[in-house]
């Protein structure tokens, strides 16, 4: 939906294309730079380092991240947060654009690009909690190389990638990262070995500064800082990269491997898509290669299974609930059938009570069902007996529901 009203003042309308289903923006004054708009809707929300102008603004239909660029990049990140998210990348959601037409396409206020707030993230410098991230360090570096190979997987050569261009949530008992600068991201229909390995040299670079950062901030001298935390997160991406990869041989009876690396790379929350199997050379052994699709194996089973939206890490314990359920024997016959029972019986009781607790640890009700349903193992895994459902939420209310422990 483009929109433009006419002049006000002599100065021209902005242009402004938003997708449906959410505000026109008409209301804010464009005519000035973002700094100084005088508005209720401002939210101080947190946020990375950029180099850019951003802002959160509260409308009835939700919270948007505004961030003033000139107007060909922010053209460009328009465009390819779009093409992003039809690709199912795990990237922030494009809103709108907005361009003024009387300032200089070169300058910073020239244009602005509209995304969705993503509810319940934070940034990295709220994950600290010690040098080198404290005991949430290798969830952090799990996550973040998970990104980048995702992104690679699909063809996006970043060129930019660092600690603060990526927003983070819990995810059950892991972390779940999402990239929410786009500026300097190319798309290719593969990347070469050597584009890869020249965006991870960018994101070393780029994250031994934030840590330097971080230290500096800190007062403390640059040896504190962590700064080999990007070489970490490199290490991970080349051992994941080549989980997903890699080529396998297997003899031509031994097709139940195939059913073995599916399985594993579906754990890894990975999507398997065509399987190619190609003679070898030596023998009558086959090379098989499989194409990995997105990391949403869970997400989209549960989804396709009850309705219920969750990240990767939070839809994996879900799905397992539910086949606690099932495996009772008291439920109809067909995993359909009884997936609509659990969600009316289980899940939505569970999230309805979890909502009217008074904590602040229920802002997200779906991370704390899956933080119960941790504490419902743990309870049980003591007593040597399966802990109900009832038994378990006074327990862990009585507890404090308390949530994961750091990892």
């Amino acid at each position: 939906m483009a929109t433009g009203p006419g002049h006000n003042g002599g100065v021209p309308a902005p242009s402004i294309t938003v997708r449906g289903g959410h505000p026109d923006f008409l209301d804010l004054d464009w005519e000035r730079p973002m700094v100084e708009w005088d508005t209720g809707r401002r939210l101080e929300l947190p946020k990375g380092i950029s180099r850019h102008e951003v802002h959160f603004f509260a409308y009835d239909t939700g919270i948007y991240a505004i961030k003033e660029l000139p107007r060909a990049p922010a053209r460009h990140e328009h465009e390819t947060l779009r093409t992003l998210e039809a690709m199912g990348a795990p990237t922030v959601r494009p809103v709108g654009i907005v361009e003024r037409p009387w300032v200089d396409p070169t300058e910073e206020t020239a244009a602005a690009v509209i995304t969705a707030y993503l509810n319940h993230a934070f940034s990295y410098r709220e994950l600290v909690s010690g040098w080198g991230f404290g005991e949430r360090r290798n969830q952090m570096l799990d996550a973040f190389a998970g990104l980048l190979v995702e992104l690679h997987l699909r063809g996006v050569y970043w060129g930019d990638c660092s600690l603060s261009n990526v927003l983070y949530r819990y995810d059950a008992g892991a972390i779940e990262v999402t990239m929410v600068d786009a500026e300097t991201a190319r798309l290719y229909p593969e990347l070469s070995r050597g584009q890869r390995e020249d965006d991870l040299a960018i994101m070393e670079i780029n994250v031994a500064g934030g840590m330097a950062d971080i230290a500096a901030s800190r007062g403390a001298s640059l040896d504190d800082a962590d700064l080999s935390l990007g070489e970490d997160v490199a290490d991970r991406y080349r051992a994941l990269w080549d989980e997903l990869t890699g080529d396998a041989l297997i003899g031509r009876n031994e097709r139940y491997r195939i059913t073995d690396r599916v399985r594993r790379l579906n754990e890894l929350g990975f999507e398997v898509g065509d399987l190619q199997l190609v003679p070898a050379p030596a023998g009558d052994l086959l090379k098989m290669r499989l194409v990995v699709g997105s990391r949403q194996f869970h997400t989209r089973r549960l989804r396709e299974l009850t309705g219920v939206d969750a990240s990767e890490q939070q839809a994996r314990q879900i799905l397992s609930d539910l086949d606690r359920y099932l495996a009772d024997g008291t439920t109809p016959s067909g995993k359909p059938i009884g997936a609509i029972r659990w969600r009316v019986e289980v899940f939505e009781p569970l999230l309805e009570r979890i909502r009217a607790l008074p904590s602040l640890h229920t802002t997200d009700p779906v991370q704390a069902f899956c933080d119960f349903l941790h504490h419902r193992y743990v309870i049980s895994a003591q007593r040597h007996l399966d802990v109900s459902n009832e038994d378990a939420f006074e327990d862990w209310v009585a507890a404090g529901q308390p949530g994961y422990p750091l990892a």
